[in-house]
């Protein structure tokens, strides 16, 4: 345990030990809701760094380059070094531990993209512009539900309100035109298939 502690706070692996330690800060922070996993990527422009998102390829470039460090300085802490050989020896270590470590990030992202792509999840505004099928006996501009079809088939029950004394109720079409975000309900109008053919 002590030849460990040595290497961990020695050059060059104390570099990435501060770095894990911010990661796992990170991290630790994200689990409890108070940032988001990809907080830095819009700032940083995760695009150009050719790795992914940033928080993701920065976790895994400092892991990796921190296991590296410390393999090496327990290598060279047990080879019986000394002197101004070992310092220019932990230099090595350190540039090693830099480029294994960013290639070994991107073959790893590489990966990650592949098996988790970024795909933007379905969101309410999806339904905008979509028929409906008016579940409620009535509809007006506090009351009244809807079942949608997305486009992938899926359907759901929304809420839906309307402006003025149109006549929707139960089984009657509707047209979702906009989604209050606020209120977190459709706005709905009547909906004539036939005069939309027409139009």
């Amino acid at each position: 345990m002590g030849e460990f502690m040595t290497a961990a706070a020695g050059f060059p692996t104390l570099l990435f030990t501060a770095a894990l330690v911010v990661v796992v800060g990170f991290w630790l922070l994200v689990l409890c809701g108070a940032v988001a996993h990809d907080s830095f990527d819009g700032e940083l422009g995760a695009g150009g760094l050719g790795l992914g998102g940033v928080a993701v390829a920065m976790s895994l470039l400092v892991a990796s380059a921190w296991f590296l460090a410390l393999s090496g300085s327990v290598l060279l802490g047990r080879s019986g070094i000394a002197g101004a050989g070992l310092h220019l020896l932990n230099v090595v270590v350190l540039l090693i531990a830099l480029g294994v470590s960013g290639l070994l990030t991107r073959l790893l992202v590489a990966q990650l993209r592949r098996l988790l792509p970024d795909e933007p999840g379905p969101s309410r505004q999806d339904f905008v512009g979509l028929t409906c099928t008016i579940r409620t006996g009535r509809v007006d501009a506090r009351f009244g539900q809807a079942e949608v079809a997305a486009r992938d088939g899926s359907t759901a029950v929304v809420q839906v309100r309307q402006y003025g004394a149109e006549e929707l109720g139960l089984g009657s079409t509707g047209l979702l035109y906009a989604y209050d975000e606020e209120g977190e309900y459709f706005w709905v109008s009547p909906y004539d298939a036939e005069l939309s053919a027409r139009g």
